[in-house]
Formats: structure tokens, C-alpha cells, sequence
């Protein structure tokens, strides 16, 4: 399965999750939200999704180091700052959050397994080796890094969540 890794850009990763969900869509049992809930929905999860993106594009671009997702390994930088103090991986929460935007604009059950195996491949196939380039290249920097942020929120904002 390392034949995968690094091999497949996320945002076409995220393209082809996103045709495959317009596919599904097609036969799907419809999922009917009323045009109040879905539209503002659909909206919220556009922005915060973009917001995400744009963020950590920033972020990365502010300390110079590459942005090229398939090459971990010409990073210069360890980028802990702005959005990375919530969440370790923000263009790839960015990108969930849109394809969740459209799942609810597509009004099907089918393509709410998108934003669900996007997740499971970027974990596997992106994120899991991404972390042991950064492990070699930043060491005890990183390790507590991870240490404070998780993959895709905040140690924080966990604790926050777990104790109401």
C-alpha cells in the first residue's frame, strides 16, 4: 500500500471523491433538508472550508516553506502558527469541509460517505507519511507539536469538547 503514498495530490484526491459523490447522487434515496437548513448550511461549510484553506496556504507561504503536498521532504520550515495551533493538517480539514458542502448540496445519502473516505485516504496515504518526514526533519520540535495539535483539531479544543 506505500505505492499510494505521496502520489496523488489532495486536491485531485479531493476532485475525484467529489465526481464520485455526484455519481452516487444519481441513484441515491434522496436526503430532503429544507432550503432554510441546506442553503445556509452549505454556505457556513463553504467558508469555513475556504477560510481553512486559505489559512494554512498563508501560514505556509508567510514561513517560506514549500506547499507541494507530495514533497514533505523539502520543508524548511515547521509551521505551528495561526490555524496550525488549532488543527495540524488545515487545507486537508479545508477540503472535507467542502466536499461535506457539497455532499449536503447533492441531497442524497450516498455522498455522505465522501467527506468520510476522503478523510480515511488522507490519513492513510497522505498524512501518515507526511508525519514521519516531519518526525526525521524537525524531531523533538515536532513530536511536541503533535503533542499539543492533533491531525485535525486542537488538544484544546478536544478538552473543551470532552468536558461539557
Amino acid at each position: 500500500m506505500r505505492a499510494l503514498e505521496h502520489k496523488i495530490p489532495p486536491p485531485v484526491v479531493g476532485a475525484l471523491i467529489a465526481a464520485a459523490m455526484w455519481a452516487l447522487s444519481l441513484p441515491a434515496p434522496p436526503l430532503a433538508l429544507p432550503p432554510w437548513v441546506g442553503g445556509p448550511l452549505i454556505v457556513l461549510l463553504v467558508i469555513a472550508g475556504v477560510t481553512f484553506d486559505l489559512l494554512g496556504l498563508i501560514a505556509f507561504l508567510r514561513m517560506k516553506t514549500t506547499i507541494n503536498p507530495l514533497q514533505p521532504g523539502k520543508a524548511s520550515a515547521l509551521v505551528t502558527v495561526g490555524v496550525y495551533r488549532i488543527t495540524r493538517n488545515p487545507m486537508y480539514v479545508g477540503m472535507a469541509l467542502l466536499l461535506t458542502a457539497w455532499a449536503v448540496h447533492l441531497a442524497a445519502l450516498w455522498p455522505l460517505l465522501g467527506p468520510v473516505l476522503f478523510v480515511l485516504y488522507i490519513n492513510r496515504f497522505q498524512i501518515a507519511p507526511e508525519e514521519r518526514v516531519l518526525k526525521e526533519l524537525f524531531g523533538e520540535e515536532y513530536v511536541a507539536y503533535t503533542a499539543r495539535v492533533r491531525r485535525w483539531r486542537s488538544e484544546e479544543h478536544t478538552s473543551e469538547l470532552q468536558s461539557h
